[in-house]
């Protein structure tokens, strides 16, 4: 049931009031500046806050505007982006920074905004709201989830249906003075309280106007259909070191993933090497892809077949694969163990 004005102003009311008192202190949330709020937004994008806040923080000692972020030498952009995944978005990030300058500077309206690379309909109203205080509704998983419950929606919320439906609630509960800290709000109480699982409804500001919650239905909520992931698919990659170096070979600059990143050589790089030793393996997930990674100490082989030497104390620096950062922490890991042994 779609709460009435005098319950939708309550629900602003004790909503703001509570994310005032409770809010978790990120440094996203120190500055206005649009360009910052864009940063963290692209990089909260499938990434877990935790995971963002030492990055976002070198980013922008890196990259304190959309010209520096323009004119940096791609590797640089890609190596300060590392570790983070998805490198689309960093790309992306650039293309809109050339964009910014050209116009001569970052827009000002929600379709400006949104008509930028690899911005989509959440963060476009994300940055619109917290950047320039207009009244657009960020819609993200945390918020979609809120919802839900909050009118006791059992409608699929990954469906495109369930996300039109409840964009369009969010948009008649926005609170049009203060956009920003709405939806600030609202994604909060998603992402510390409202969780998938065990909503801690009992310390919720809002659960006396939320309908799961007086049905008994807010363990159930929402219903989210997910894509089957893939059976585990194991790999073989080797780890070569002579002196101070590691043998890698890097992608066409024209490849569709992850182009010009450094990755480890597996069997049909370097056919008839054979693994000495098994130092360990891990696994590695890409969107709905699972893989197994086993890494084997190789020696170095008469011909690398294409593959280079890059320094090992250059791997942080450099735009390597998390494949590569992940096999470089297990050979360090065997490297302290085998020198603590003796």
């Amino acid at each position: 049931m779609l709460l009435d004005a005098l319950q939708a102003s309550q629900f602003r009311e004790l909503l703001l009031a509570w994310y005032a008192a409770a809010m978790r202190d990120l440094p996203w949330r120190k500055v206005a500046d649009p360009y910052a709020v864009w940063i963290s937004e692209i990089m909260l994008q499938q990434t877990r806050v935790a995971a963002v806040i030492p990055y976002y923080n070198r980013f922008l000692a890196r990259f304190p505007d959309f010209r520096s972020l323009a004119e940096s030498p791609e590797s640089d952009l890609l190596a300060r982006w590392s570790g983070l995944g998805y490198y689309y978005r960093a790309r992306n990030m650039q293309k809109a920074a050339s964009l910014m300058v050209a116009a001569g500077e970052f827009p000002s309206t929600y379709d400006g905004i949104r008509a930028l690379p690899g911005i989509g309909d959440y963060t476009a109203a994300a940055i619109a709201s917290i950047g320039f205080g207009l009244p657009h509704a960020a819609v993200d998983g945390n918020v979609l989830r809120v919802l839900s419950r909050l009118q006791n929606d059992a409608t699929d919320i990954a469906s495109v249906a369930g996300k039109k439906k409840l964009t369009a609630i969010a948009d008649l509960l926005l609170d049009p003075t203060h956009p920003g800290q709405y939806n600030q709000a609202l994604m909060e109480l998603g992402a510390t309280v409202c969780l998938p699982r065990k909503p801690q409804c009992l310390t919720c500001p809002v659960s006396s106007l939320c309908d799961a919650r007086a049905n008994g239905s807010q363990d159930s909520l929402p219903i989210k259909r997910k894509a089957a992931r893939n059976a585990e698919e194991h790999r073989t990659v080797y780890w070569i070191e002579r002196g101070a170096s590691v043998l890698a070979w890097r992608r066409p600059a024209g490849a569709s993933l992850m182009p010009g990143f450094w990755e480890l050589p597996e069997p049909e790089h370097l056919p008839g090497t054979a693994g000495l030793n098994r130092l360990g393996s891990f696994r590695h997930s890409i969107t709905i892809h699972n893989y197994r990674f086993t890494v084997y100490l190789a020696q170095p082989p008469a011909a690398t077949n294409g593959c280079e030497w890059i320094a090992l104390d250059k791997v942080d620096v450099l735009p390597v694969s998390s494949v590569l950062r992940k096999a470089a922490k297990l050979a360090a890991g065997v490297s302290r163990a085998l020198a603590a042994s003796t």
